[in-house]
């Protein structure tokens, strides 16, 4: 009976981590860790650890997705990323050093405004204006807000996919497709460096949850990051936006249950 509910609790939490990760290069963290926690009384810490690692292969997954279907802006990726995993681990550290009651809120408010954005005010940005940008500006740019993403991420796992899905989209002038793709390929890195620094900190996970979730999360990104890559600019917002405000308000009722 417990294996039963294991597999329920993980399969809903891969299912909406998944769905979340396809769709907007949201962490897994956001819906995996409060099910972990709640249902399954998950230590905190070792939650977002399992959360990040399901993260890993579900973010490769949709980038490849992406990429192949060339929403995926490399360059710039490569530059924020480099910022984003020097300060991962310092953000991973130091959650460690805080109450676990702190950790999320913000990532789940985030990631219910974001979604309320898309549906009432849609990116409906061209590649064409993107591509109005000077490269060292973009460069400039992608420096400073990986900074920024880097520590949010490896604090609160969560926040960082947000974070960085809003500022693609609203700072950096990213069209939705784009953005996302070049989401996930960055969270792709950051979650390993964070899955990494939370296990060498906190210790070894239960390995049946840590492979349930990492496998379900990885096929519900696939099926979110191909039916994205199909859809038409203005189908995309709506289904992202209501697939975060949806995962927005069932992860405020975990916290509120827990």
């Amino acid at each position: 009976m417990e294996f039963v509910i294991t597999l329920l609790v993980t399969f809903f939490a891969g299912m909406g981590a998944g769905l979340g990760t396809g769709f907007a290069g949201m962490s897994a963290a956001a819906v995996i860790s409060p099910m972990l926690i709640t249902f399954l009384g998950m230590d905190p810490y070792m939650a977002v650890g399992i959360a990040l690692s399901s993260d890993v292969l579900a973010s490769a997954v949709s980038a490849y997705t992406y990429g192949k279907n060339k929403n995926l802006d490399i360059r710039n990726g490569l530059i924020m990323m480099a910022c984003v995993l020097a300060f991962t681990v310092v953000g991973s550290y130091i959650a460690s050093l805080v109450p676990s009651a702190t950790m999320g809120g913000f990532s789940v408010f985030m990631t219910f405004l974001l979604g309320v954005k898309f549906i009432v005010r849609p990116v409906m940005t061209t590649k064409e204006a993107m591509a109005g940008v000077s490269a060292k500006k973009r460069a400039v740019q992608s420096i400073l807000c990986g900074v920024l993403i880097g520590f949010i991420c490896g604090f609160i796992g969560a926040g960082g996919g947000m974070m960085m899905l809003l500022i693609l989209t609203s700072v950096l002038g990213y069209e939705l497709k784009t953005a996302v793709g070049t989401s996930v390929f960055i969270m792709t890195f950051t979650a390993l460096t964070g899955a990494v620094s939370h296990f060498a900190i906190g210790g070894a996970p239960d390995w049946t949850v840590f492979a349930l979730c990492v496998l379900f999360t990885l096929v519900w990104a696939r099926i979110a990051a191909v039916f994205a890559n199909k859809a038409s600019p203005k189908t995309l917002n709506r289904a992202t936006g209501v697939v975060l405000v949806i995962l927005g308000v069932v992860i405020m009722l975990f916290n509120v249950l827990a």
